[in-house]
């Protein structure tokens, strides 16, 4: 098996300027604000098209047929730009999370329902093993929710028809983790190597930020994630998050041993 794993960076640059912007965090704002510039013509772009396209729905001779075809080229183009962008935005709009108490094991129960179409239509079985005793994290609950269903539904695509997709939560010993294995298809070393990398994906239509924003989510709420994958085999997401200090205090209060 091979193996990748991340975690929050914890640098405190203990000289630095409180009242100095760093150039990253003025960068990405800078790169933000220039997005949302390009989606505002995108979308004026985009319109007209379709509109124009309004225009060929008799389709008299090969001329139109041909300036059809060149409408829906710049149509489908402006689509995944406009997708691109709105992966970027999100993945650059990690940085006010809203955390309130929250348990994993509903956010969990709400993604497999939102799968289940999916899952049902290639005859999937989906194995939820869920903690009943799971104590409560801190969460932005829309944010992790996207997280999860992007790790779902990216074990989903590589199942083949009558596959196994096993979700199952526990207690660490400084909180909860949860556990996505699939019998898919597997990655390769360098997709493992690289599938955190903005930008990078084996995917056609893919924007190559699905992964990171997912990682970046993780971290924004003081976990990790680990994968493990096989070629061939499967692949397996390992989710690691702390529980609030006085949650941790009462639970080792209540128990000798943790349980792993």
């Amino acid at each position: 098996m091979t193996d990748a794993m991340t975690d929050s960076d914890s640098d405190c640059r203990e000289n630095s300027d409180p009242d100095e912007k760093d150039p990253i965090l003025e960068l990405s704002e800078l790169a933000g604000a220039l997005a949302h510039e390009i989606k505002n013509p995108l979308s004026v772009i985009l319109m007209n098209m379709e509109l124009l396209a309004e225009d060929f729905v008799e389709i008299r001779d090969q001329r139109d047929r041909r300036a059809l075809d060149k409408i829906e080229v710049v149509r489908s183009q402006c689509s995944r730009l406009q997708n691109l962008l709105n992966d970027y935005l999100r993945f650059i709009r990690l940085r006010d999370l809203k955390l309130v108490p929250g348990n994993l094991n509903e956010l969990i129960q709400r993604v497999l329902n939102f799968a289940s179409v999916t899952t049902r239509e290639k005859n999937i079985e989906v194995n939820p093993h869920l903690f009943a005793d799971l104590p409560s994290i801190m969460m932005d609950g829309p944010r992790l929710y996207a997280a999860l269903l992007n790790l779902v539904l990216n074990a989903i695509d590589a199942i083949q028809e009558n596959g196994t997709l096993l979700l199952r939560t526990r207690l660490t010993s400084g909180g909860v983790a949860m556990d996505l294995i699939d019998d898919g298809c597997g990655m390769e070393q360098e997709t493992l190597q690289r599938m955190f990398e903005p930008f990078y994906t084996n995917k056609e239509s893919g924007s190559g930020l699905g992964l990171p924003t997912t990682r970046r989510i993780i971290e924004a709420h003081g976990g990790r994630i680990a994968v493990t994958s096989e070629v061939g085999q499967g692949t397996q997401f390992t989710l690691e998050f702390p529980m609030p200090a006085r949650l941790t205090t009462r639970k080792d209060a209540q128990r000798p041993t943790s349980l792993q």
